[in-house]
């Protein structure tokens, strides 16, 4: 039996990177899961290859018309959550003189609007005793170059846990952070970094960390594990940064 064997769990940008391997981890631990994405044929595919029966909605996290209706899905469908992972983030690298209002709000609109009232939408469905994880990043705490705005939008994300905490200790609800490195996903391309410039790329990260190599969505995924199972019972409000030791310099 798994550690989170009849347990629902929603994840949302699940279809590719950090969330599909949490995903595929979670529903192998027994849990019903249920991705999002803002793509449909990323979200069906993705499903698929989760297995176990999960289910892909699509939707945009910064349109809080989706959180609604992912609410009433989940409640009509399962009766009610157990974990809630906010995943979905955008980040896009530009000097604090190069950001456009577009870009500072796409930002802001996907990872701490959507974060917020993601929360705020699936605490009505929630059981008691449910966990809440929250996907930040190390830039919240460690100056990376073109990060301002990303960085600003994931440091909200702290705050926000930190709050939860304690707003729903009566209701036993545990809220931590899970805090990234950089992470070998197809993330890299997303960033611009043509195929055969990530070697040197990941290279110069690996040169960064002092585990020296970049991390893999399965390590990641574990983690999440972690915060989202009983092995974390006694943990909340945390900020859990899985870095290969990249924060200490």
């Amino acid at each position: 039996m798994g550690v989170l064997e009849g347990q629902v769990a929603l994840i949302t940008g699940g279809n590719s990177g950090i969330g599909l391997a949490a995903a595929k981890l979670f529903a192998a631990e027994g849990a019903q899961v249920v991705i999002t994405g803002r793509r449909q044929r990323t979200v069906e595919e993705a499903a698929e290859q989760i297995g176990f029966g999960a289910l892909g909605l699509t939707g945009d996290v910064g349109d809080s018309a989706h959180h609604d209706a992912l609410a009433h899905e989940i409640a009509r469908r399962f009766g009610a959550l157990d974990i809630y992972m906010a995943n979905a983030g955008v980040n896009i690298i530009k000097n604090s003189a190069d950001v456009s209002e577009a870009d500072y709000d796409d930002q802001f609109a996907t990872n701490a609007r959507g974060v917020f009232f993601g929360v705020q939408r699936m605490l009505p469905v929630m059981r008691d005793g449910g966990r809440i994880v929250l996907t930040g990043s190390i830039a919240s705490d460690k100056i990376l170059d073109g990060h301002a705005v990303y960085a600003a939008s994931k440091a909200a994300i702290g705050a926000f846990a930190r709050t939860w905490a304690l707003e729903l200790k009566a209701r036993g609800i545990r809220v931590n952070v899970l805090s990234p490195g950089p992470v070998n996903t197809e993330i890299l391309a997303k960033m611009g970094i043509p195929a055969e410039a990530q070697p040197a790329f990941e290279k110069m990260m690996a040169d960064a960390i002092p585990l020296g190599r970049m991390g893999y969505p399965d390590e990641l995924a574990r983690a999440a594990l972690f915060l989202a199972s009983d092995a974390s019972s006694f943990i909340t409000g945390i900020n859990l940064r899985v870095d290969g030791g990249m924060t200490l310099l």
